[in-house]
């Protein structure tokens, strides 16, 4: 399976903020949306990204004063991407190896998506699940 199944599936729609956003407006749309991250966009493009954790963590050090200051000063400016056409085997291992849990996906330079930790143990769960049915199927027609 590649990322781009798990886009099909799931949808191409990213939030987007820009670096001079305030941390409450982007609490306000991860909110809005359910999610947990969006990319920071600047003039040249992806310049970033932001997740709650970011926020929590940033709290917790500078204090309530963090939520009227811009997005620029607590996001995670080295992002880690994917393409469309890499394996969703390929992504899990960045995801490990990198310790993040959103990666946005490009391709040739241009935002197609996010893909997130839970939409790879989603894909994962239902992979499983149709090899499960197969088996069974295979064990109940005497193979």
């Amino acid at each position: 399976m590649r990322i781009v199944d798990i886009l099909r599936s799931k949808g191409s729609s990213v939030a987007t903020v820009t670096e001079t956003t305030t941390v409450t407006a982007l609490l306000a749309e991860l909110a809005e949306h359910n999610i947990g991250a969006a990319v920071v966009i600047g003039p040249e493009g992806l310049v970033g990204v932001v997740s709650e954790r970011d926020v929590v963590r940033r709290l917790h050090e500078q204090g309530p004063d963090l939520l009227h200051r811009p997005v620029g000063q607590i996001m995670s400016s080295t992002v880690v991407t994917c393409r469309p056409a890499d394996p969703v085997e390929v992504l899990a291992e960045l995801m490990t190896h990198n310790r993040v849990r959103h990666i946005p996906v490009l391709d040739d330079g241009r935002l197609v998506g996010i893909v997130s930790l839970g939409d790879v143990v989603k894909n994962h769960i239902e992979e499983l699940a149709a090899e499960r049915r197969q088996l069974q199927a295979y064990i109940t027609q005497g193979g």
